[in-house]
């Protein structure tokens, strides 16, 4: 009885770990392994319903279902070898090599179909007894085991050629598996198919005790190859199992022994007793199973981690770090901390193409370029899965090259980071502290590989910014730094220039006075008479020395402001004679062009707190300037009235005008237009800037309005109520 508890309990635990098995990851090696165990769970099964069978229909079917069994066992060994050593490039069932695992499982399927149609090839009569035995068939019997001894001895072989042949990082998962299958598979071909062959059935349980070694063995070798998590499949296998026998345990109490105080003469009662109980189990299931899990947690997982809190911790502080060191550091600590590496390292490309590497190793060797394009070569699109280096198919030339270069860095797992279809860095992982990594370590660096993904471009581009930024900063403070050495050195050429006009204009202003004077005498007849002809000629030179007298105080003024000397000096001043006179002195000019100037001089007009000087300038540079760009035989007409609280003054002739293009700088220090630069080559460009500044100066606005080749209106506006001059009070 306890022999077929053994069995099965043996049978459940491996059915759990196959299946979690499949379906962790569905590859050839998973399947065959898979295969592996369900042919040893219905062995063990038939065993124990064979040993337990009281009648020669249970016992034969049962005695089917173990020999069948164990067949699966010999064809799961071997597909599960060849997928080991040689990957898919054996059999793949996917592609145009499936041909050759059906050729593999024809010798299986002809058995099996055999014990299953024609069983008495195999048996001869089974007899019922302490234990149930069995006659067999000699000659079909030892087809089978011919059979089982090929295909177990072709599963060894190939591990051997391929331990031989693999590198040293992969040998010991290979001498692990040829250990299992040498030990496990001489106890079961021992106590199941020697002692059945001279009719020893006493034994027969004992076969897949050879389980205690061959599995664990073998589930070494799979941690090592990375196919599920060894310890999550036993953790969960270990509380179902605890689950399954407390319930057992409770189920046994309360029908024996309850049952037996409660209804001691009513026997009818038990279905009752019976009722209650599987309620009572089916309550009690989920709070025992959590219960066991915890249990289990505790035992399996001291140092585990919880995917989705390691996941929530590195999105939440992911999207807070926006500097790429900052970002890469704390996150190679994190996975290193969490995964239990040895070191952990990444190397991000930058924009410029330029790989940046981070580690946490104390000595932070980079990885050198000719291995960074041997990683470039071989992480392409169709590659872009966490690589175990103790799991790579070094058959392939660039596999194996890789796996050179990643174990020379002492590299265990590489995560290549893909943006769209292009690799933008890559994660890597030394040695596991504790054991090897799992498919649970896997799925974590999985999940987070997009976020750290994206972490990591917006960390380029903020990084990108920032250097734009910091370049640019760079080009302003040069540029700032040209700019002012520039200022200074114009500051210094317009202050040595100001101090030359400042300096010309005094000592030119002297001769030109005494030239002036001596003109002025000679044409009153202070030297004798004077001729009507050299009266024009003297007159000429006249105006022209006048005109000079009034373009060096212009350029006085200029300096004077360059300076800040240049101050409004108001006092009472009647502007209608001031006009009348300017206006008076500039008809000779006038004539002398045939121009006529047109002027109504009012007749009472308000005393004003003027620069007379400087408005006598105004006027006369407004005046001036029309008579030099007006047509010959025109009409200049020249107002001056008060409107609406001011002074106007207005001077408008029918001249060439400004172009409208040029009218915004008009008023700057030395500007002249385009046309009156033709018209007039000598002038200076000053008058019209003096100008505005002495009418600026006594808080008026200047008045202007032109259209090319039509003429043009200059004037200003004083306000009466600022300038007026006070009345002086009665006596």
């Amino acid at each position: 009885m306890w022999a077929q508890l053994l069995l099965s309990v043996i049978a459940v635990i491996v059915i759990v770990l196959g299946g979690l098995v499949v379906t962790k990851r569905r590859r050839g090696d998973t399947l065959a392994f898979c295969m592996t165990m369900f042919g040893v769970a219905g062995w063990s099964v038939g065993l124990a319903i064979f040993l337990g069978a009281t009648s020669v229909h249970t016992a034969q079917i049962a005695a089917t279902i173990y020999y069948i069994s164990a067949a699966t066992i010999g064809l799961g060994i071997l597909y599960f070898s060849l997928a080991t050593a040689y990957g898919e490039k054996l059999i793949d069932w996917r592609g145009e090599r499936w041909l050759i695992g059906i050729l593999v499982a024809l010798p299986f399927l002809a058995i099996s179909a055999l014990f299953i149609f024609l069983p008495e090839l195999y048996f001869n009569s089974i007899n019922l007894g302490t234990p149930n035995t069995i006659s067999l068939n000699t000659t079909g019997y030892a087809v089978f085991v011919w059979y089982f001894l090929i295909y177990y001895g072709a599963a060894t072989a190939v591990l051997l050629f391929s331990a031989f042949k693999s590198p040293r990082s992969a040998r010991p998962r290979l001498w692990a598996l040829v250990a299992g299958y040498t030990i496990g598979g001489s106890i079961g071909m021992a106590f199941n198919l020697i002692l059945p062959a001279i009719g020893n059935y006493n034994w027969i349980w004992v076969g897949p005790i050879g389980l205690f070694i061959f599995v664990p063995m073998m589930y070494a070798a799979i941690v090592k190859l990375g196919l599920f998590d060894i310890r999550r499949a036993t953790a969960r296998a270990s509380a179902y199992l605890l689950t399954l026998a407390s319930l057992l345990v409770i189920y046994y109490v309360l029908l024996q022994y309850v049952s037996s105080i409660l209804f001691k003469d009513v026997p009818s009662q038990l279905s009752a007793v019976n009722a209650t109980v599987a309620l009572i189990l089916a309550i009690t299931f989920q709070p025992i199973k959590r219960f066991f899990d915890k249990v289990t947690n505790f035992v399996f997982y001291r140092e585990g981690y919880s995917s989705s809190e390691f996941f929530a911790r590195m999105t939440r502080r992911l999207s807070k770090i926006a500097d790429l060191e900052t970002l890469l550091n704390y996150s190679i600590n994190e996975i290193s901390q969490t995964l239990k590496a040895s070191f952990g390292a990444f190397l991000v490309y930058r924009q410029d193409n330029q790989p940046f590497y981070v580690s946490t190793a104390e000595q932070r060797h980079t990885i050198p370029g000719r291995d960074i394009k041997t990683l470039e070569d071989y992480f392409t699109d169709s590659r872009r899965e966490v690589v175990i280096v103790s799991m790579l198919d070094t058959g392939d030339p660039a596999t194996r090259a890789v796996a050179r270069l990643l174990i020379s860095h002492r590299i265990a797992l590489v995560l290549p980071l893909f943006q769209d279809n292009k690799v933008i860095g890559y994660l890597f992982l030394g040695d596991h502290l504790s054991s090897q990594y799992t498919n649970t370590d896997i799925k974590a660096l999985q999940t987070i590989a997009d976020e750290l993904t994206i972490a990591i471009e917006n960390a380029l581009s903020v990084q990108e910014v920032r250097d734009l930024n910091n370049t640019l900063q760079q080009r302003i403070d040069n540029a700032t730094r040209e700019l002012r050495l520039s200022n200074m050195q114009l500051q210094k050429l317009d202050e040595a220039k100001d101090e030359f006009i400042s300096m010309a204009s005094h000592q030119l202003r002297t001769p030109l006075t005494t030239v002036k004077g001596y003109i002025s005498m000679v044409l009153e007849g202070d030297a004798g008479k004077v001729s009507p002809t050299q009266k024009r000629l003297l007159g000429e030179a006249f105006a022209s020395s006048e005109r000079m007298v009034r373009l060096i105080g212009d350029f006085l003024n200029v300096s004077r402001l360059q300076t800040g000397k240049f101050i409004i000096e108001k006092q009472p001043t009647n502007l209608a004679k001031v006009v009348g006179e300017e206006i008076d002195g500039l008809a000779p000019n006038a004539a002398a062009r045939k121009l006529k100037f047109r002027y109504r001089k009012p007749a009472r007009f308000p005393l004003l707190n003027l620069d007379e000087t400087k408005i006598r300038q105004v006027v006369m540079n407004f005046s001036d300037n029309a008579i030099y760009y007006s047509k010959e035989g025109g009409l200049i007409e020249i107002s001056l009235k008060v409107d609406r609280g001011d002074v106007v003054f207005k001077v408008t002739d029918h001249g060439i005008g400004v172009p409208a293009e040029q009218q915004a700088q008009l008023f700057q220090k030395f500007f002249r237009a385009t046309n009156a630069r033709q018209q007039r080559p000598d002038g200076t460009g000053v008058g019209l800037f003096l100008a505005k500044r002495v009418i600026d100066g006594h808080d008026g606005k200047i008045i202007f309005e032109s259209t090319e080749n039509k003429g043009s209106t200059f004037g200003f506006r004083l306000p009466i109520a600022k300038l007026k001059v006070a009345d002086k009070p009665k006596a």
